[in-house]
């Protein structure tokens, strides 16, 4: 049972870096929605310019995808980690909460409160092995 423990011990700097790779790759897929309309189905309209200056979609856009491939690449890990899990308490509080539903399944916020909360992880324990900011002695 000791050796089963150490092993996962070793690894875990390396899960580190891989659940930040996932989450931030996730996290720009709803950055390039807002902004470009890919992925999914929902065809929208590149932004107009009056729009990029607007809460949604422009500055969560802006956030989620750069930020989520800030995230993805491990460059500024943890400040980006911690902007971005703020971004997503906002979007929960503002988007998803006045639903009147206590519980996040009943009104949609889910992957928000998901998101805010593996964010705030990130923020605290760093990028991993595997990231931009260890390559450059920043971690």
């Amino acid at each position: 049972m000791a050796g089963n423990s150490n092993f996962w011990t070793r690894q875990s700097p390396f899960l580190l870096s891989i659940l930040r790779i996932v989450v931030g790759f996730l996290f720009m897929q709803h950055g390039g929605e807002k902004l470009l309309g890919f992925p999914g189905g929902n065809h929208l309209d590149l932004i107009s310019p009056d729009k990029m200056l607007t809460l949604v979609p422009g500055l969560a856009g802006i956030l989620e995808l750069g930020g989520g491939f800030l995230v993805l690449i491990g460059l500024f890990t943890r400040p980006v980690a911690f902007i971005v899990s703020g971004e997503m308490a906002f979007a929960y509080f503002m988007a998803h909460f006045p639903h009147n539903h206590v519980f996040p399944l009943l009104n949609g916020g889910g992957m928000a409160v998901a998101f805010c909360f593996v964010f705030l992880y990130l923020s605290a324990a760093g990028p991993g092995p595997w990231s931009v900011d260890r390559a450059r002695g920043r971690a």
